[in-house]
């Protein structure tokens, strides 16, 4: 077994694997660790077992929708984008589709499509793979790496790349080992907070099942600030569940209700749920009074039946006392009340699930270390960190596979480089 190769790759989800083949694309030996039995565990539940690979909006776009530091990549994204992994896996044989929202997937509508792939390429390059293969330590000299350190042996490298993941889903293998490494090494790692999460909410509503399973198709969903205003807002569809709040709406907004918990714990965040995003409150409040106005002797909750789904409409009327009125005998003044809460429904969240059941972990190996033209740590020689376990998270749509993908591809393409002049350093090893 050989003990001596160029660049050395941790993790083998998908930074890890877009890194060893960068880096063997550039001529490097590389040797990529699995601790797992299999390689790319995460990466095969993701896009609900589809795999959404990337993005196809402009790579500006795409940052916008990073919000976890999404700023760092522009560097790494003027090296390769989304365009390029497009390219990528189309000409080693992934023909990809594109959906709703610029979302690309494999035709196949199989993660285990992208996960052959990328195995299939990195093994075409030379690349070496050791799986159930777990890392106890890096090793270095001074402040330079010199390798790593299994269960039974010393592998040397003068380059190692760092591709971990963060903490969620720990099943998957992602347990934070990279956090351990890069601190052992003098880096310092941001709090970890849960991104991409379903909410939670101890509104009576909520802990009373009254709402639960009512999914609404384009709201807009906010978080307001300390100071009552929105710090985010979002116009995609959401769930309530018997927890709280689920959807696209929902999760988009989880990483920012964290961290103004982290604020102030004792203080439920208020959102704000507009169920008509697309029309003014003048515009609602003149359909409702249309549909009124024509069935005047029927109850609110027959005129108003195709306004919104059935328990909604119901809830909405009897938090107004309104259930048994007939359109009749509702005031102006009613009808404005009823209109305005279905454009500013306040809901207070109260948390999210916890890491390791969320999507995307927030915070990690801070940036202020890293230099974001290579990857390469600011403070150990050699050593690389990708993906996951920097403190970069974005939205679900194909962003945090995107800044996986071209952090991994990056890292692999300059740590290569590296190596090519640092060889000697391993030889009294």
């Amino acid at each position: 077994m050989n003990n001596k190769f160029d660049v050395i790759v941790i993790g083998a989800g998908t930074s890890g694997l877009m890194a060893a083949i960068a880096a063997a694309e550039a001529g490097s030996r590389v040797l990529l660790l699995e601790k797992n039995k299999r390689i790319g565990k995460k990466l095969l539940l993701t896009g609900g077992g589809r795999c959404n690979v990337t993005n196809k909006r402009t790579p500006e776009e795409i940052i916008e929708h990073i919000p976890g530091n999404g700023k760092f990549l522009y560097s790494a994204f003027s090296q390769y984008t989304n365009q390029d992994i497009i390219h990528f896996f189309e000409s080693n044989g992934v023909s990809l589709k594109e959906e709703d929202h610029g979302r690309m997937f494999p035709v196949t509508d199989r993660s285990q499509t992208i996960v052959e792939a990328l195995y299939a390429k990195l093994m075409e390059l030379g690349g070496t793979l050791y799986t159930e293969a777990p890392v106890k330590r890096l090793l270095r000299k001074e402040q330079q790496i010199i390798g790593v350190e299994l269960k039974n042996k010393k592998i040397y490298a003068p380059c190692v790349i760092v591709s971990t993941g963060g903490k969620t889903y720990p099943s998957t293998g992602s347990t934070g080992d990279g956090y351990i490494f890069a601190k052992a090494l003098g880096h310092h790692i941001e709090p970890l907070y849960p991104t991409e999460s379903p909410i939670r909410s101890e509104e009576a509503f909520i802990k009373n099942k009254t709402l639960q399973g009512i999914s609404l198709r384009d709201v807009q969903l906010a978080v307001l600030g300390e100071n009552g205003k929105p710090v985010t807002s979002h116009q995609m569809d959401l769930l309530f569940t018997h927890f709280g709040l689920s959807g696209p709406a929902a999760l988009r907004c989880s990483s920012f209700v964290n961290q103004l918990l982290k604020k102030n714990p004792e203080q439920p965040v208020k959102l704000t749920l507009d169920i008509f995003p697309d029309k003014s409150l003048q515009e609602l409040l003149s359909e409702i009074k249309k549909k009124i106005a024509k069935t005047s002797e029927k109850q609110l909750k027959n005129s108003l039946k195709q306004l919104l789904p059935e328990r909604l409409l119901e809830f909405f009327l009897d938090r107004h006392t309104l259930l048994s009125l007939t359109g009749r005998q509702v005031t102006e003044q009613q009808l404005e009340d009823l209109a305005v809460e279905m454009k500013n429904f306040i809901i207070l969240a109260t948390g999210t699930f916890p890491l390791e059941k969320s999507f995307v972990t927030g915070g990690g190996v801070s940036l202020k270390e890293i230099q974001p033209k290579t990857l390469e740590s600011k403070l150990v020689q050699g050593l690389f960190f990708c993906g996951e376990v920097l403190d970069i998270n974005g939205y679900t749509g194909g962003y945090n596979i995107t800044a996986a993908l071209v952090t991994g591809h990056t890292a692999g393409v300059h740590a290569a480089e590296i190596a090519e002049y640092s060889a000697y350093l391993l030889d009294d090893y």
